[in-house]
């Protein structure tokens, strides 16, 4: 009943630890955490709605005699853009009596909120049902998530019968609650199996959000965190040998040079000029802290610690 295609478009703290100067915390602690994180908060995202609805009827308060019963009007397609509007103009004067009625349980209840607020009865209401059910359920809101749901598909239902019946569905809303509340058990498990199959549904997009999300967020934040080199830190701290990482997670530089002293020159130099490329390691930190009298070295000290061959003086790059 629903064509879901139109709903397409649907803060980690820092860790604050001591470390060295050397070792750049944000670059590693924090983003490493934010990665490994099984899912960021996220805050709930408002697609634009690109509906295939009819063009929305006047807002009515009572309905004319001359509606009943009677063809709905046919009106010239809008373009995308005027029914964007339109959508957007109907939810920001009845946003507060839609969701409303999407909080309604009983039956009686509905009718009589629709029979005083009979400009609901529409395209945009289902519409906007529909955007805040995959909004709920991304807010992890499950419960509210499968009440509105209910509203939603009460609403689909008295949308068909007016197709079905060829009227406007201010029309022939109070027909559908008389067959619901007085239907068959075939008619209530037909309205039953919609809702579970719609829910699910919901359940798919909202996935689907989350996971575009997620990727978004991650792509975001890794051309955030690229280092001086136009590398990740993440990918570099991930790749590097298990007893570097050793290093890096309790911030010991001594035991940093003592595992790159033990290692081939080349891997050492290798591994720790990607530290410099990432922002994972910051040569000359010190620097500026020099005592007075002193001079800065020349070397990062780390680099220094990687051993020399032969006649090499240094291997810092």
């Amino acid at each position: 009943m629903v064509d879901y295609s139109v709903w397409d478009h649907i803060e980690v703290s820092d860790d604050e630890d001591e470390t060295h100067p050397n070792i750049d915390t944000a670059s590693l602690f924090r983003w490493r955490h934010q990665v490994r994180r099984a899912r960021p908060s996220l805050s709930p995202l408002r697609g634009k709605l690109r509906s295939a609805a009819l063009p929305q009827p006047t807002p009515l308060l009572t309905l004319p005699q001359s509606m009943v019963n009677t063809k709905p009007e046919k009106a010239e397609e809008d373009s995308e853009e005027v029914r964007e509007q339109k959508h957007k103009t109907f939810v920001e004067k009845y946003e507060k009596q839609i969701k409303h009625f999407g909080m309604l349980r009983r039956w009686d209840d509905s009718q009589k909120y629709l029979s005083d607020n009979v400009h609901l009865v529409c395209e945009e209401t289902a519409n906007y049902l529909v955007i805040w059910c995959i909004d709920l359920e991304v807010e992890e809101k499950c419960a509210l998530m499968e009440q509105v749901a209910h509203q939603t598909i009460v609403m689909q239902f008295i949308l068909e019968l007016a197709k079905s019946l060829k009227v406007d569905p201010r029309a022939c809303f109070r027909q559908f609650f008389t067959k619901i509340k007085t239907a068959d058990r075939q008619y209530m498990e037909g309205f039953n199996d919609e809702l579970e199959a719609f829910k699910e549904r919901v359940r798919g997009r909202a996935k689907l959000r989350i996971e575009k999300a997620m990727k978004e967020y991650e792509e975001e934040e890794r051309k955030k965190r690229l280092g001086p080199g136009g590398l990740d830190p993440v990918e570099v701290y991930e790749s590097l040998p298990e007893e570097l990482q050793k290093c890096f997670d309790v911030k010991d530089v001594q035991m940093l040079q003592d595992a790159i002293s033990k290692m081939d020159p080349t891997d050492a130099k290798y591994h720790m000029q990607r530290c410099i490329d990432s922002g994972l390691w910051v040569p000359n930190s010190k620097a500026s802290e020099a005592k007075e009298g002193e001079e800065a070295g020349p070397r990062d000290p780390m680099l220094e610690a990687v051993p020399k061959t032969g006649d090499e003086k240094d291997v810092s790059v």
